[in-house]
């Protein structure tokens, strides 16, 4: 469960900004949303099921998700997939002389396996500056390793790590390395970037394919009656596999690939859709074979791709990220996604959907809860802030939506004389 993502000094981001699933002492205009949107922890803590991240376009939502997912890559393929010569793929923010040189910041406090934890650390495309792991084993939280550049500093609560401290080198995450030695704490931690936080783009359509294949051997019937439901018009799918042949490889390719491609017998799929066929009287006289890739729409290979995360993040209680969620998809299909993650009798294992949208349909308090909005806007400097709804001092029955559009909360994009510059251009 995500409870707190920081992120400073990266892309857009030139402050430190946190991200938050904490509930907040609030109450919402419907008690039923208070009701389904959060899950206690413990006494002192609840968590939100849901949020939704709004701002303009190039205003910095897409990179909190690529914050959240350098993070995670880096987390899990520093240790094994780098030389000591390699350098560190950061990209920090480039707008301010203040920045030069600095490293960027990552932190992510989180629950696994009924603890809190939070780890973090510091990078330039050089080194590990900092890192640190802490945990709260009762009520005060206490640090399990620290490390400045070279110098480590562990705990005997996590001695996994005693006497790795020289075999970790200046561009790898300590916490990798000690997982890959199999540590139990740092193997927990590890499983949980691999397993429970998925990180999805809601417009890499080459990426459908390789998401619906993955997750249809597991739910290819739940993912049917899903599809069913949406009315897509889709009675049944059928994924066939076969090897690639030489002759079906595109001009052009390196000859290198050519060969490991054929030497590793590397396999494609064909995703096929049914459709019911009818005659002049509206009777079903058969089935019409459709390709996903050529024949449906981006909506509906978007839907049957997305559909197997959203099934397994509900059926685990993971934690989901998807920017552009609404993209190429129908308002209410949205809608009906959120309220799957919203809800106690579909989501009893609180699982959580972190998603940007441009969707102002859905700010709405019969839908979400003040801290379940967040906003992205850039400063003159081009820097990214970030923050919640919840902010701001509203009535539950204000409209989300028309406050929104009108610039109240900002995040929204100032537009020019459009008129005027197509004007000059005939002139």
């Amino acid at each position: 469960m995500l409870i707190e993502f920081s992120v400073g000094n990266y892309l857009s981001f030139k402050e430190k900004v946190t991200f938050s699933m904490v509930a907040s002492q609030i109450k919402s205009g419907d008690a039923k949303v208070d009701e389904n949107n959060i899950f206690p922890v413990d006494g002192e803590l609840s968590l939100l099921k849901s949020a939704a991240v709004y701002g303009a376009n190039a205003s910095g939502k897409s990179n909190l998700v690529k914050a959240m997912n350098f993070m995670r890559f880096f987390v899990l393929s520093s240790s094994k997939e780098t030389q000591i010569t390699d350098k560190i793929d950061v990209r920090p923010f480039k707008l301010s002389t203040e920045t030069i040189g600095e490293p960027s910041h990552f932190e992510i406090v989180f629950i696994c396996n009924k603890k809190i934890y939070r780890y973090g650390f510091e990078v330039d495309h050089q080194q590990i500056i900092s890192e640190w792991l802490f945990h709260v084993p009762k009520k005060r939280e206490s640090y399990l390793f620290k490390r400045t550049k070279n110098d480590i500093k562990t705990t005997k609560v996590f001695s996994e790590g005693e006497g790795l401290e020289k075999r970790t080198r200046k561009n790898a995450l300590f916490i990798s390395v000690v997982a890959q030695f199999n540590g139990t704490i740092s193997s927990k931690i590890l499983s949980f970037f691999g397993e429970n936080l998925n990180v999805i783009s809601g417009l890499e359509t080459e990426f459908y394919r390789e998401i619906a294949v993955d997750y249809f051997d597991e739910y290819g019937s739940d993912i049917i009656k899903i599809i069913k439901k949406l009315d897509l018009g889709i009675d049944r799918i059928q994924i066939s596999t076969k090897a690639v042949l030489e002759d079906e490889l595109p001009r052009g390719i390196p000859e290198q690939l050519r060969k490991i491609i054929l030497m590793n017998k590397l396999e494609s799929s064909d995703i096929q859709t049914f459709h019911k066929k009818y005659d002049s009287e509206g009777a079903v006289v058969g089935n019409e074979t459709f390709s996903l890739d050529r024949d449906e729409s981006h909506g509906t290979q978007k839907l049957f791709a997305f559909a197997g995360p959203i099934l397994e993040t509900l059926k685990r209680g993971e934690i989901l990220v998807i920017d552009e969620l609404d993209a190429r998809l129908h308002p209410l299909i949205t809608k009906t996604i959120i309220e799957l993650f919203n809800s106690n009798e579909t989501n009893p294992h609180n699982a959580q959907l972190i998603f940007m949208t441009h969707d102002t349909n859905l700010l709405t308090n019969t839908i979400f809860r003040r801290d379940q909005i967040w906003f992205t806007e850039k400063d003159r400097q081009g820097a990214t802030d970030l923050y919640s709804l919840v902010e701001y001092n509203i009535k539950n029955e204000d409209s989300f939506e028309s406050d929104y559009i009108k610039g109240r909360y900002g995040a929204i994009p100032f537009i020019g004389n459009l008129r005027k510059v197509i004007v000059e251009i005939d002139g």
